[in-house]
């Protein structure tokens, strides 16, 4: 085996590692969204069981910043991985190769970003991302601001800590949507 046969080699081996955690990160990434939407049943459900129990609804915003955070660098890591490919990886086999096509070394990690749909899927995506992980939290301190009169001090400081960081993850969700098209 020549030593170009070689590197190519690694290079196809890095490709299936890469697509390995990629798939792995999608499932957690996906899964995060179902777990969100289990624990605000159960907070939901114990908070509003009766009306001493409206401070659990602080628990919310949290859940949200958390997962959310965790959904975040998940995604991001996600479409890392995916520009790493189209650009390093790629070029890397083209220089070993001598191919000048691109689109013809891994095809698909170019072809999907040429949907004619992939820029409403991810604004809707986006959408649901900052209902799911930012206006849950937000509705949660709303409701909890309604539902307990003159909360005290500290609570209220709490209460405008959470919305801050509810606001830089709704920006942070924002900067990284992966919304560009093609490769």
């Amino acid at each position: 085996m020549s030593d170009k046969q070689q590197i190519l080699e690694v290079y196809l081996h890095e490709y299936e590692k890469l697509k390995e955690e990629q798939a792995k990160r999608i499932g957690f990434r996906d899964n995060m969204l179902y777990v969100t939407l289990g624990v605000f049943g159960a907070i939901l459900s114990f908070a509003l069981s009766s009306n001493n129990n409206y401070y659990a609804l602080l628990v919310i915003p949290w859940v949200c910043l958390i997962l959310g955070w965790t959904y975040l660098v998940n995604d991001e890591k996600i479409s890392a991985i995916g520009r790493y490919i189209r650009y390093t990886l790629v070029n890397k086999i083209q220089e070993l190769t001598g191919n000048t096509d691109t689109e013809s070394i891994f095809g698909w990690e170019i072809a999907h970003r040429k949907d004619k749909r992939r820029l409403r899927r991810k604004i809707e995506q986006l959408i649901i991302d900052e209902i799911t992980f930012v206006l849950s939290g937000v509705i949660a301190l709303l409701a909890f601001w309604f539902l307990v009169s003159q909360p005290p001090f500290a609570i209220n400081i709490l209460c405008v800590v959470e919305l801050v960081l509810l606001i830089i993850l709704a920006m942070e969700i924002i900067i990284y949507a992966d919304l560009g098209v093609g490769r």
